[in-house]
């Protein structure tokens, strides 16, 4: 778990941008389970990909003309349940953070992993998102 002093400005970063940052499991099951609409969840980190690509990727792409109902986040090593809860959602998926889940009637339709994110410019994840958003919202 990371001092939350230190996580503060990380989750601010997306919270601040109208992301609602889901902190309890109740939260994340009430948001993802929804059965109508759109959300677009970002597993938050720590790490330098988050920072330099994920949030900013994923800011860009929810300014997109088409985007999805409600963006949510929660903080990997911070918010250990939600971010457990977030996993169960995220499913066949192996835990990943920084990941960016879109979500459409309850269901996961669109995931982008670590691995997808790593070493890819905060644009490129954006267009990718906003592919998804296109298709999905």
């Amino acid at each position: 778990m990371y001092p939350v002093e230190l996580t503060i400005p990380m989750a601010k970063d997306l919270t601040a941008h109208g992301f609602t940052s889901l902190t309890s499991a109740e939260d994340v099951n009430a948001a993802l389970g929804a059965e109508e609409g759109t959300a677009l969840l970002v597993v938050n980190s720590v790490c330098g990909c988050a920072a330099a690509n994920a949030r900013p990727g994923a800011k860009m792409a929810s300014l997109n003309e088409t985007a999805p109902d409600n963006l949510y986040t929660v903080f990997a090593g911070v918010d250990r349940e939600a971010t457990a809860t977030a996993r169960e959602h995220l499913l066949p998926y192996p835990p990943s953070s920084p990941a960016i889940g879109l979500f459409k009637d309850g269901k996961l339709v669109h995931f982008l992993e670590r691995h997808h994110i790593e070493g890819r410019s905060a644009e490129i994840i954006a267009e990718n998102l906003k592919m998804a958003f296109d298709r999905y919202c």
